[in-house]
């Protein structure tokens, strides 16, 4: 059922959720941004609909809401260990079809990768309903048409907001919230969904006999200089969910403490050394072509699924302080493959 309610109903219907709920949303941060007198918009915890940023996209992704940037796993003594704990609310979160589809990669990766549920990440993303937010015509930088994320089911509500004329349509799928939308009138309200890009891709068709040869493409080489390793790409990404354990005492004896695990990336410096100082791809050009053939080709392999792990939300474009756009790298590594191609066609022909 849909059904058409003011913001001040809206809000009444906030008061009733928030006893139960938790609910986050893209909310502006005046002068935070990364630049003076800029802005930062990053997801929140809200209390009124007007606190939901329409306008612009959010800086970051929705996945700290449920993936912290810094989370405490278990506390320890000498003689025993606890886990943490978490809040026992619900959670609600006000999100764009891209990243409902991030989500969903997030979620194979920490509970279907290796045969092993990651229970940290498992408690709070069964708490989750999805609020879905239009797009409008979407952003710049987005090409989630062309990675097949621009359009999702997978919500319990959807809103579409005109604030001038005081309305707020809703689409009510979870039948747990009929009870509280419908004080609204009913109507007739179907969400929609960006058809079209100013940023489009071609998503290079990658086979296992491809990828020797394209471990020897040039075109890493270019990332060793332009790319400062920063890994702000990594941070921005509803997809990434690389972290580091360490563990952080209270006493100098060392046996009281906790452990962590924070957020890091393949971008990042000494990501991939070990021990006695050997660093796996120590070139930055090494790392910028795991992060694509991860996005594009492993995470599909591995869990045979007919999305790549990028889901074009574009957000790594508009962070990196370098101006490198994964777009080009996608399209570069597309015209690299069907090259690639056409050279094994001609040597098996002979």
């Amino acid at each position: 059922m849909s059904y058409c309610l003011s913001y001040e109903q809206v809000d009444d219907i906030f008061l009733q959720l928030r006893k139960s709920y938790k609910i986050y949303a893209p909310k502006r941060f005046p002068k935070k941004g990364r630049y003076s007198d800029t802005d930062l918009v990053r997801y929140d915890e809200i209390k009124s609909v007007s606190e939901i940023e329409l306008e612009h996209r959010g800086d970051y992704s929705p996945k700290e809401v449920i993936y912290p940037i810094n989370q405490t796993l278990f506390y320890f003594t000498e003689d025993e260990y606890r886990e943490s704990k978490v809040h026992n609310k619900g959670i609600i979160i006000f999100a764009r079809p891209c990243d409902i589809n991030g989500i969903k990669r997030l979620d194979k990766i920490f509970l279907e990768n290796g045969g092993h549920e990651d229970v940290y990440y498992k408690r709070l993303r069964e708490k989750v309903k999805f609020v879905l937010l239009e797009c409008g015509g979407g952003w710049e930088s987005c090409f989630c048409c062309s990675m097949g994320a621009n359009k999702t089911d997978d919500y319990q509500l959807a809103m579409r907001f005109n604030k001038e004329a005081d309305k707020i349509l809703v689409e009510v799928k979870d039948e747990s919230f009929e009870n509280l939308f419908n004080i609204g009138k009913t109507c007739e309200f179907t969400p929609e969904f960006v058809t079209e890009n100013k940023t489009t891709v071609t998503i290079p068709d990658i086979t296992p006999e491809l990828v020797p040869e394209i471990y020897k493409l040039s075109m890493w080489d270019e990332y060793n200089s332009r790319c400062v390793g920063c890994g702000a790409c990594n941070a921005v990404c509803i997809t990434c969910s690389c972290f580091n354990t360490t563990d952080t005492t209270y006493t100098q004896n060392s046996k009281i403490g906790e452990r962590r695990r924070t957020w890091t990336g393949c971008l990042n410096d000494k990501f991939t050394t070990v021990a006695g100082g050997h660093a796996f791809r120590d070139k930055i050009g090494d790392r910028m072509r795991f992060k694509a053939l991860h996005k594009l080709y492993d995470y599909k392999q591995r869990f045979k699924t007919d999305g790549h792990m990028c889901v074009g939300c574009g957000r790594c474009d508009d962070v990196c302080p370098q101006y490198i756009a994964f777009s080009h790298t996608i399209k570069k590594l597309h015209d690299a493959a069907e090259q690639l191609k056409d050279q094994l066609i001609k040597v098996k022909s002979f």
